[in-house]
């Protein structure tokens, strides 16, 4: 019941995601729910209703409502992963809400200091992860240490990459460069698997690390940059290629790489964000997340199950504390 297109998009993401063979729980007012299932025809096995009477509101607390709100729908889809109903969460609704509700109630990992949120950003070598992507606003070199490994278990089993890198983003390339907060954290990683060293914000589209690490406020400040970076470049294009009859015509010619460009760099591709550390899949989508988005984020959190990212996180982690 969560997002800007609720219940639309998360129904019409599900039946694209049953078709496929995944099995999906639909958590919210049963009686909207399965009105809305309806408009779809011949619906495909595999989807089941549970019902939550109320759900979280965009303007309302998120942690309070977690609280106060056991019934909502939210709440309810977070439990069914804690009580062993469903191995993986997603939402495009409140986030607030659904970190906490992800955290109370999923729980973290054994070893696990603070979870970590993973966004799967475009590079010119292809995805990268940037994380922390806001959940932890101050954070310590401990916590950025462990979101190394929870990074790269993400960007190697979801993403399909080999051998990520990982990079800390700071000020300057050198060692010495940055905060305290960066200095202590490359003194944590130097020497340690797929460790590159200190990167710049340049380096994010350059896909020089393909796992960057850093502070949730300087992760969100990143992350919003570049989703409103992409978004002005794509305006310009589209305006310089419509202001002419020249232009109009080079627009056309040029019509299949704009389309491969715009698939590269639309957050829908990944389908969200995921909340790493928890006991079970659990992803963020965008608020205004549309089918593909959805669906798409339903196909990655599936094949995170399918991968054990949550088991390999937990032994990467184990490993680190040997």
């Amino acid at each position: 019941m969560g997002g800007d297109k609720a219940p639309q998009v998360p129904v019409a993401g599900a039946v694209a995601a049953a078709k496929e063979g995944i099995g999906i729980l639909l958590v919210g007012d049963s009686e909207v729910l399965l009105r809305e299932l309806a408009t779809h025809g011949d619906v495909p096995g595999g989807i089941t209703v549970v019902h939550a009477s109320d759900r979280i509101h965009s303007a309302e607390d998120g942690v309070r409502a977690v609280r106060n709100k056991a019934d909502a729908s939210m709440v309810v889809a977070c439990r069914q992963v804690a009580e062993g109903n469903a191995s993986a969460v997603i939402s495009a609704g409140h986030t607030g809400a659904m970190l906490a509700a992800s955290t109370l109630l999923m729980r973290r990992l054994p070893g696990v200091i603070r979870p970590g949120l993973a966004v799967p950003m475009p590079s010119v070598l292809g995805p990268v992860v940037l994380l922390d992507g806001g959940a932890n606003v101050e954070c310590k070199p401990e916590y950025l240490a462990q979101f190394a490994v929870m990074g790269r278990v993400l960007a190697r089993d979801i993403m399909g990459i080999d051998d990520p890198t990982v990079g800390i983003l700071t000020i300057g390339e050198e060692a010495g460069k940055g905060t305290d907060l960066v200095q202590e954290t490359y003194a944590l990683l130097e020497g340690t698997e797929g460790f590159i060293g200190n990167i710049e914000g340049r380096d994010i589209p350059m896909g020089t690390a393909r796992v960057i690490v850093t502070d949730g406020f300087t992760g969100n400040v990143a992350l919003k940059l570049y989703e409103g970076a992409a978004g002005m470049i794509f305006h310009e294009i589209r305006a310089g290629l419509t202001s002419s009859l020249r232009g109009k015509i080079a627009g056309m010619l040029a019509m299949p790489t704009f389309k491969g460009l715009r698939k590269q760099v639309d957050p829908e591709e990944y389908g969200g964000a995921y909340l790493l550390g928890v006991r079970g899949m659990s992803v963020i989508g965008h608020g205004n997340t549309g089918v593909r988005g959805m669906a798409n984020g339903i196909r990655l959190a599936a094949r995170g199950v399918t991968s054990d990212v949550t088991g390999h996180i937990q032994a990467g982690l184990e490993a680190t504390l040997r």
